[in-house]
């Protein structure tokens, strides 16, 4: 909130401090009913994972049906009720990861089967990433694949039927990049940021300024000029920029450490879980929070080309920041049932999946 403040310095048509806070609610509200309902219940209602999934793939498609759609900057990703705006993509990715949690654990003898392993969950992945991939949204669409992947690895399935269809999406991604002018040009710019700083590069070579100007210790908190129309998404996919820049580098190694030790407790209550279910949701979600928190501090350091992805917990939008609520509250919940059993039966799982091949 402090930096969203910060952001919006003398831009008086902006309102993060009037929408944000609500969403913030909304996320702590979801993040203690998260926390507080037993997870467990989802498996004695076998049918609930897959209904909310079901019900994520509907507003996905509605999403691209005309009249409904919101479209900005050319992607339909939004959905409009009222003052408010939400990304049925942000929820979807729960939802599945929750919905492969229980399939990789109803299913746990069969996982290592190339039909029930591979090709069924599989087909539920490709349905709901295509969904967000035509949008589009290529940078959500591959973060909810290589997570839904990691779930399904650590589920149990074989390497040598896993590999495969990788390889494929991964030439079949290629291809697109290559034939899509857009995102092949932000390539371009990302190789060639001197050449491209007045155009396509503009952003990320002004996020790399500010990072500069910053220094060890900042040039002061709301005494940021790259946030004064130089970086467009400076709130949004870039508000790094807008921390490095007016708290310095130590701001910025603070942020990445914070995100280090999310990673660090996830994968701790992962092993921990006391049962296959927690196991895979708790992997699924560290996975999620981590891979997303990187690609957004590769982009604005330019070690990776420009990706609309959100900096967890710290960007605008409301979306986002209900579900890594709702992330954490899980992550919680898993915790809090560990410790309630001696037994971890997901230790063992896991030590088998990982050796699998």
């Amino acid at each position: 909130m402090v930096m969203l403040f910060s952001a919006s310095t003398g831009q008086k048509e902006t309102n993060y401090l009037l929408v944000q806070p609500i969403w913030c609610g909304i996320g702590l509200i979801a993040c203690w009913l998260a926390m507080t309902i037993d997870y467990r219940w989802l498996k004695a209602y076998p049918w609930v994972p897959w209904a909310i999934l079901a019900a994520m793939c509907l507003l996905l498609g509605l999403v691209l049906v005309p009249g409904i759609k919101v479209v900005i900057n050319g992607a339909s990703r939004w959905l409009k009720a009222g003052p408010f705006t939400m990304q049925p993509s942000e929820l979807a990715k729960v939802a599945l990861i929750i919905a492969l949690a229980h399939y990789g654990e109803r299913y746990q003898r069969y996982m290592q089967s190339f039909w029930r392993g591979t090709v069924i969950p599989g087909v539920v992945v490709a349905v709901v990433v295509g969904l967000i991939f035509v949008e589009p949204d290529v940078g959500t669409a591959v973060l909810l694949g290589t997570g839904s992947s990691m779930v399904l690895l650590i589920a149990g399935i074989r390497w040598r039927y896993f590999l495969p269809p990788v390889l494929l999406t991964l030439i079949g991604l290629g291809l697109f990049l290559w034939q899509n002018p857009m995102r092949s040009e932000r390539i371009y710019s990302w190789l060639h940021l001197e050449e491209t700083k007045q155009d396509k590069g503009m952003q990320a070579y002004q996020a790399m300024v500010a990072l500069g100007s910053g220094g060890p210790t900042g040039v002061g908190l709301g005494d940021g000029r790259q946030k004064l129309g130089r970086i467009p998404e400076h709130h949004t996919d870039f508000i790094l920029s807008v921390i490095g820049e007016e708290l310095g580098l130590s701001a910025t190694l603070f942020v990445v450490f914070a995100y280090a030790l999310i990673v660090i407790c996830g994968v701790y209550i992962a092993w921990n879980a006391c049962d296959i279910f927690g196991m895979l949701i708790a992997s699924g979600i560290t996975f999620l929070i981590a891979l997303q928190a990187a690609v957004n501090v590769g982009v604005v350091t330019g070690s990776l080309p420009n990706k609309g992805l959100p900096l967890p917990f710290i960007s605008y939008g409301g979306s986002n920041l209900v579900v890594m609520l709702a992330c954490i509250g899980l992550l919680a919940n898993i915790a809090r049932r560990a410790r309630e059993s001696k037994a971890s039966p997901a230790r063992l799982f896991g030590s088998i999946a990982f050796s699998n091949s």
